[in-house]
């Protein structure tokens, strides 16, 4: 009932069901896409119990509630009649700047799977952990059973981007997964380090073994398929998303059902494979490269501009436009430097709230800092940056 309220306050104060393009959320906070952002009453939200505080940034309008958010978005949906909009890729209203663009497509394409890939990773490091300590071995039932449960989301990692992105892009989800599915394709992975029938810009810093053609164009695959790729799929339906778009202007009503799809997808699929595939690798391997040269060049300078400037790139939720660097990383190289230097950031921050908790003889305040701290261990720290650290100020500028 309390939640059933407070989303009924808040749709009231972003400036109605009306004023709402879409609507999503992350861990701690709700997304608004508003056509009007003047609209919002943001010193009301600010002032409700129940909500920690409002941002604006990356072009959208965020409400941040809290690690109770899941609960507080089912009721916003419910009692705003949003379903669509909880799915819309309706662009208009403020849209921002290229960059306010870029971190909501970030953010949008990303945001949906974090919590599985938090989760499949916790159980990859359980997995390491039982083999270091003995507990079981690589050839038991178990360990195959959870290394499968740990690896399948990475693995098959295009074909949720390719439902996330293609959510996010307006293209039918199923098309998205499809293209996803052809690139992880076992028979397409196997052909990457098969016999090469001749090499592209052969003695380049370009060189490119090619192991198959189609239609007598060469196709060149990456070393081990694109399984575990990012870039890629993106780039693929962000394409294919035009490629429907035009498909549905010119094909009839009464064939759209099934032609649209398959031309969209006989279309994108070559596509990708001949150009957009091996253009994005090449563009994965630059930034990888980029990212590590810039830490080889100073690991303690990158530390303390990632490690210093994380919690406030928090704030504006402008952290997302290194989230998907990170992970291309981790595809590429199996490491990655951006995330390691990132990790203290959380419990610096927590550290705070403990010194805090300990000091305050405010009472409001101690009961907030205990669940902020909780949250704080696992990595989120929006409860208590909005919550305490940033209004004493103090303990937010120690932290980072």
């Amino acid at each position: 009932m309390a939640y059933e309220e407070l989303a009924k306050k808040i749709i009231d104060n972003v400036g109605g069901t009306e004023n709402v393009n879409s609507v999503t959320h992350c861990i701690t906070r709700l997304r608004f896409k508003l056509k009007d952002e003047a609209k919002a009453n943001t010193e009301t939200l600010k002032n409700m119990d129940g909500v920690v505080t409002v941002m604006k940034s990356g072009g959208q309008y965020q409400v941040v509630i809290g690690n109770h958010v899941p609960d507080v978005y089912e009721q916003v949906l419910k009692e705003g009649n949003l379903g669509n909009a909880a799915e819309s890729s309706d662009d208009s209203g403020e849209k921002g700047n290229a960059f306010d663009r870029f971190i909501d497509l970030v953010s949008g394409i990303f945001q949906p799977v974090l919590g599985v890939l938090a989760a499949t990773g916790m159980i990859k490091g359980f997995n390491a952990l039982f083999i270091a300590l003995g507990l079981m071995t690589e050839a038991s039932g178990t360990y195959q059973i959870l290394n499968a449960t740990g690896d399948a989301l990475f693995y098959f990692f295009p074909i949720f981007l390719g439902y996330t992105a293609a959510k996010k892009m307006g293209l039918a989800p199923f098309i998205g997964m499809a293209l996803g599915g052809a690139l992880v394709y076992p028979s397409m992975a196997g052909l990457s380090g098969g016999e090469t029938l001749y090499t592209l810009f052969e003695g380049t810093l370009f060189a490119s073994p090619v192991v198959l053609e189609f239609l007598g164009i060469p196709v060149i695959l990456p070393q081990g398929g694109y399984g575990s790729t990012v870039i890629p799929i993106i780039l693929a339906v962000i394409f294919a998303a035009k490629v429907e778009k035009l498909m549905k202007k010119v094909i009839p009503d009464v064939i759209k059902l099934f032609i649209v799809p398959f031309t969209t997808l006989l279309i994108a699929v070559p596509l990708t494979f001949i150009v957009i595939g091996p253009v994005a690798n090449i563009a994965a391997n630059l930034i990888g490269a980029a990212t590590l040269a810039i830490y080889n060049f100073s690991p303690a300078v990158a530390g303390l501009v990632i490690g210093g400037l994380w919690q406030v790139l928090v704030i504006f939720g402008l952290h997302w436009g290194l989230v998907p660097v990170a992970i291309n990383n981790l595809t590429v190289y199996g490491f990655d430097p951006i995330l390691a230097l990132s990790f203290i950031a959380s419990f610096a921050q927590t550290g705070a709230i403990i010194g805090v908790m300990l000091k305050t003889k405010e009472q409001k305040v101690k009961t907030l800092s205990i669940p902020a701290i909780i949250s704080g261990l696992f990595g989120v720290t929006e409860p208590a940056i909005y919550g305490i650290s940033l209004p004493l100020k103090k303990p937010f500028i120690i932290s980072c």
